[in-house]
């Protein structure tokens, strides 16, 4: 007998107790139903079977959760970038010049690349160096500089080359001198070049100037006259207006060259020999160390001023400058006497005054002068003798250097030894002993620093001032150019 087919059952709480368990599944089923279809109609996701209901977050919730990702990563990234530049920068320390790092194989070989760019042939260094002082660059005049140079149209100027011969042999010496060489061989060149077609004059003609400059510093180290120069020559290349033509634009640069030397030298010297003057009195007795011709002139104008006094010449090896010093000195009639640096500390109860030429006054107001300045400043401070610095402006430089070791000029090692053979009853050592002695190195300084406790007063174009005032005349002329 078939049983009948089972109908919706639609029945209340109070009516449940009296359902069979089929008739209660079947409930259930189509309550199951009825609560999937008012899910698919509000697009609300069915929750799986012993799961809580998930809560839907609002736009703004969204939006400010995406924001604070966004700065979290933003704040690790910029975290992350801070610890590298610190690790780099404790790393790397802080920039150290080329020129102090020839024990360096890394910058050595890089200065090398950079000086084959430029078609600059590179110095070969000497081979019997003091450990102490192997940062820096010895150079040897045995050796050719010029033996692999190149010639033609992108070849080196000839007057570049003669300069730097003349640098590298010591023809050309003094600060003074060699900035006005530098300034005459770089007129020269301009007047000299012709910018090729499509090429700007300002832009091309730096370009030209850079392997010069090299040659040059491979000949000898540049000085701070020179470093100044250069800074100048490249200033007014930058300042050439657009339109202006060639023709007239080597004219104005060749000017203004002739211009800086006139200002910064010649007029800058009439300036400080006035002010010096001042302090020399009748019956002074001046010494003064090696060859300056800032110096000589001071005193061949005190001289020619009718003042009477008598001058000290301290000279030492081995290049005894201070020789032409005490023959320009005699000519003019200035009574003169000529001592050795040895016996500077011997001779300075009789020195009233103490004048010193400068190589360059360093930002932190040392004086930077020939080897030999430091210990005569040195023996007049012990006796109480003022020494009066005489400088011009152009030669004050931002570097700061407390000693002669960080940063120095090493010459020719064979300018302390006998070359000649009827030198041969000189107690000083020959060129060939040098050479055979492996064990013996040979040191030549060129320059040494003075403290400024040693110095009264520096004299410049600008008046008579202390040394801790180079910070404040550098100041002033970095407004003024």
């Amino acid at each position: 007998m078939a049983t009948p087919a089972t109908a919706p059952v639609n029945m209340n709480n109070g009516d449940a107790e009296s359902l069979t368990s089929e008739q209660k599944k079947q409930l259930k089923k189509e309550r199951r139903k009825e609560k999937n279809a008012q899910k698919e109609k509000h697009n609300i996701p069915s929750k799986p079977e012993g799961q809580e209901p998930k809560i839907e977050k609002s736009k703004a919730e969204l939006r400010a959760e995406r924001r604070a990702k966004q700065e979290a990563d933003r704040a690790a990234k910029a975290s992350k970038k801070s610890d590298q530049v610190a690790a780099n920068t404790k790393q790397k320390g802080p920039r150290v010049p080329a020129n102090i790092q020839a024990d360096d194989p890394k910058v050595q070989k890089k200065a090398a690349k950079k000086l084959e760019k430029q078609q600059v042939p590179q110095r070969t260094e000497g081979q019997k160096k003091v450990a102490l002082f192997s940062h820096l660059h010895q150079y040897e005049r045995s050796l050719s500089i010029t033996k692999n140079i190149g010639f033609g149209k992108n070849a080196i100027h000839p007057a570049i080359i003669r300069l730097g011969l003349q640098y590298a042999e010591g023809t050309v010496t003094g600060s003074n001198a060699r900035c006005a060489a530098l300034m005459s061989a770089i007129c020269k060149l301009i007047s000299d070049y012709e910018t090729p077609p499509q090429k700007e004059l300002s832009r091309h003609l730096e370009s030209k100037l850079k392997p010069a400059i090299s040659f040059l510093d491979q000949c000898r180290p540049l000085s701070v006259s020179m470093g100044s120069a250069i800074k100048y020559i490249k200033l007014q290349i930058t300042n050439i207006p657009t339109g202006m033509s060639d023709s007239e634009a080597k004219l104005r640069l060749v000017k203004s060259l002739k211009e800086f030397v006139h200002v910064n030298i010649v007029l800058a010297g009439e300036a400080i020999s006035g002010y010096a003057c001042t302090k020399i009195t009748d019956g002074d007795v001046v010494m003064v160390f090696g060859s300056s011709s800032l110096i000589t002139k001071v005193l061949c104008d005190a001289h020619n001023a009718g003042i009477q006094f008598s001058v000290i010449v301290v000279d030492g090896r081995p290049k005894l400058s201070g020789r032409g010093t005490l023959r320009k000195l005699c000519r003019v009639g200035i009574k003169c006497s000529y001592v050795l640096v040895s016996a500077a500390s011997y001779i300075m109860p009789e020195v009233t005054k103490v004048f010193l030429g400068a190589h360059g006054l360093l930002s932190n107001g040392y004086v930077m002068g020939s080897v030999g300045t430091s210990m005569v400043a040195m023996a007049a401070k012990i006796r109480g003798v003022p020494v009066i610095v005489c400088c011009e402006a152009y030669k004050f430089c931002e570097r700061v250097q407390t000693d002669s070791f960080v940063n120095n000029e090493i010459g020719d090692p064979r300018d302390l030894l006998v070359q000649n053979k009827s030198e041969l009853t000189s107690p000083l050592l020959t060129n060939t002993a040098w050479e055979e002695t492996d064990s013996l190195k040979v040191l030549h300084l060129t320059y040494d620093v003075t403290p400024p406790d040693f110095v009264a007063m520096v004299v410049t174009e600008l008046g008579k001032i202390p040394c801790t005032s180079v910070p404040v005349v550098l100041r002033v002329r970095s407004l003024e150019t």
